[in-house]
């Protein structure tokens, strides 16, 4: 593929120069401006030589919270002078490494929970080329009871739909227990398989969204680490149910540890017998590969994640037609979420009783959360799906940091808006929070005490869609910058009430024409912070007066 080769490139040279360009499209009879236009999208890649140590600080909600700003801030003090061939210091999308903020990348290495001194220490060491330690998983010790297999033998759920090959019956399994997508989009599984059994064709593929990228969002990480039996074991069941022969796992390149952990069960998968062309010795063959994203929060959305693997821009597809009959390479194409994939085997082998016994008021099902923000103990848990939000701050979480009051909480990062103190008695269900105008989306629950200041956190969201925008449409490309600009205007004392309005027009409109959804939730950030804490956004606009203290309210801040 395309991405192989231009990695090789600058794993070689650091970067991509252009005459290894020509060479490659020579070499592959790609033309040289396809290349130049995978190149320049992807913000893994290079054009031109980067600086000897390159820092990045990842500014978005949970490391916003929790000092990122004064990180970067001290970071570019202490090394102020030194040139920009020595050294770069600059901010980033987020790191998936939210439950422990703040973040940074340096030269691609990843570390978490940054202090200054640490910081610095770490950008020493590249300077004098020193090799930088890796980020290591972060497992637990700890039974989860999404693990059917507790420490037996493996695949058991697979081992019996080969002998058995009740492809139908599993179908109807699946679509028995109500299984939602678990990455946002919440369709059922069952129904998305059995299409794509249906579909006509011989080739087929099975697609693992293991890209989470926004904000808050780690659960899949967890289960990445803890889980990947489950989840490789749910890609091969689909394969066989579903009649695909391929399948790709498509995973964040920021997850290193992660990718070596599935490769390594992949690996053991292959030795057994589970993957390749007869799987446990039957005339079913499926195989297997990691595909690491070269970078990008748009990946996460399905028809650009499969232009992605096809090496192309990562671009979202207008739709219909959907994966289910027009995927990878336009062959039929299951396309799930890690949590998903990792909630087959439970099923299969539990039973659909059991499955909707853990869940709480009607839910199904257990759910994992990624918890970050301002609470005690950040982290990842696995909880009965419908358990209030009350009680994954307060018990799970430890409550709130240094005893402060909550003020506000993201139920899913920045696409599921902000809901106020009041609401955290809701349940953690599909239904229950879309009733409260949100979404139970991927899980990532960002928290905000008091003395945040929620137009503060609104700019912030609604700036890193601005950064991630794929630029394809023109209402998601020009409409995200517009709200950001305004936001920025509004945090310096400059708004008007006349900004109300055009704001209302801006958000019809990335609603309405937006090709995906990181266009069509970019509002979402604003939209609920002026439905549940607007005396607190007038403030800024008509007194020119952050309440909590926390925006500029001068010219002085740049964005």
């Amino acid at each position: 593929m395309i991405f192989d080769d231009l990695r090789a490139i600058q794993a070689h040279y650091g970067y991509l120069p252009g005459e290894q360009l020509e060479s490659l499209s020579k070499r592959t009879n790609i033309p040289l401006y396809r290349i130049h236009g995978v190149a320049d999208f992807y913000p893994h890649f290079h054009l031109k030589p980067p600086p000897k140590v390159n820092i990045r600080v990842c500014t978005d909600m949970s490391c916003h919270l929790r000092g990122a700003d004064a990180l970067e801030t001290g970071l570019k003090h202490r090394f102020q002078g030194m040139s920009s061939g020595d050294l770069f210091i600059g901010e980033c999308s987020c790191l998936g490494q939210c439950d422990g903020a703040p973040a940074i990348s340096i030269n691609d290495h990843y570390y978490r929970s940054m202090t200054e001194a640490e910081a610095e220490a770490l950008v020493l060491t590249a300077l004098g080329g020193g090799d930088l330690p890796h980020l290591a998983a972060q497992t637990t010790t700890q039974p989860l009871a999404s693990d059917p297999y507790a420490g037996g033998e493996k695949y058991g759920a697979l081992r019996r739909l080969i002998q058995t090959r009740d492809w139908d019956g599993t179908i109807a399994q699946l679509k028995a227990s109500g299984l939602p997508g678990l990455g946002g989009a919440g369709f059922v599984t069952g129904m998305k398989w059995e299409l794509v059994r249906k579909a006509h064709g011989d080739e087929k593929y099975v697609v693992c969204n293991a890209d989470e990228s926004e904000p808050g969002t780690i659960k899949d990480r967890f289960i990445l680490e803890n889980l990947p039996n489950l989840v490789i074991e749910g890609m091969i069941i689909a394969a066989v149910v579903t009649g695909a022969q391929k399948g790709f796992l498509y995973i964040r390149h920021e997850y290193q540890a992660q990718e070596h952990i599935l490769q390594h069960e992949i690996d053991e998968c292959y030795r057994e017998g589970l993957l390749g062309p007869s799987i446990l010795g039957s005339d079913l063959g499926f195989e297997l590969e990691i595909f690491v994203s070269p970078g990008g929060y748009i990946c996460g959305e399905e028809s650009a994640l499969i232009e992605a693997i096809e090496g192309k821009r990562a671009e979202p597809r207008n739709k219909p037609p959907f994966p289910v009959t027009h995927g990878v390479f336009n062959k039929p194409t299951a396309l799930n979420n890690v949590e998903t994939f990792a909630n087959v085997p439970q099923i299969l082998v539990n039973g659909v009783d059991w499955y909707k016994a853990q869940g709480q008021g009607g839910a199904a099902g257990l759910k994992f959360v990624g918890v970050s923000g301002d609470v005690e103990a950040p982290g990842i848990f696995e909880i009965p799906m419908g358990l209030p939000m009350s009680e994954v701050i307060y018990n799970y979480a430890g409550g709130m940091v240094g005893g402060k009051a909550l003020k506000a909480f993201a139920p899913s990062g920045p696409s599921s808006g902000y809901l106020p103190a009041s609401k955290v008695d809701v349940h953690l269900d599909f239904k229950s929070l879309a009733a409260e105008g949100s979404m139970l989306g991927s899980g990532a629950i960002v928290v905000c005490a008091e003395g945040r200041c929620m137009l503060d956190m609104a700019l912030n969201a609604v700036r890193f869609f601005r950064n991630e925008s794929c630029g394809k449409c023109v209402p998601c490309r020009m409409g995200s910058q517009k709200m950001v600009d305004i936001l920025t205007a509004w945090t310096h004392g400059k708004g008007t009430t006349a900004d109300l309005e055009l704001i209302d027009e801006l958000t019809e409109a990335l609603k309405l024409t937006s090709i995906c959804g990181l266009g069509q939730f970019a509002h979402s950030p604003l939209s609920s912070v002026l439905l549940h804490f607007r005396d607190e956004v007038e403030a800024h606009i008509t007194h020119k007066h952050c309440p909590e203290g926390v925006c500029p309210m001068r010219e002085e801040r740049a964005v």
